[in-house]
């Protein structure tokens, strides 16, 4: 018993060492994210239409137009899993492709709209890294 006692002892220096790296990296990196309460949500950051990329625009048009969209996913439902957005119920976001030129596919770029998006109360997100990061857009 004394041996693993020893043996802990010796080890628990490097934890605590390990451990104020951990903690001062975790402070010195934006990126990491700290626990927050679950039903806070950050809000994005915005972005006007004149911002846009000329093909956000396009899509953006088509969305209040109602359509035709060039892609068959577009104006289903965004389920908002990583919850960058604000919580809302199933249902309430719908996500559409912006073109990205030189991709075959459907490439990294969305605009999500959230409510009835034929309405002026319409609310729209633009994504470039596929949902990683949203920014409002300012109409």
């Amino acid at each position: 018993m004394h041996i693993v006692t020893r043996a802990i002892h010796r080890f628990f220096p490097i934890q605590q060492v390990f451990l104020l790296w951990m903690l001062a990296w975790c402070a010195a990196c934006p990126q990491v994210s700290v626990a927050r309460d679950a039903g806070s949500v950050s809000q994005p950051e915005s972005i006007s239409v004149s911002e846009l990329p000329a093909q956000a625009v396009r899509t953006l048009e088509l969305i209040r137009a109602g359509g035709p969209f060039p892609y068959a996913k577009d104006g289903t439902v965004f389920g908002n899993r990583e919850q960058h957005l604000p919580r809302q119920a199933r249902g309430f976001y719908t996500e559409y492709t912006v073109k990205t030129p030189g991709t075959r596919s459907r490439g990294a770029r969305r605009i999500i709209a959230g409510g009835d998006p034929a309405s002026a109360s319409a609310q729209f997100w633009y994504t470039e890294d596929h949902y990683r990061s949203f920014r409002q857009i300012r109409e």
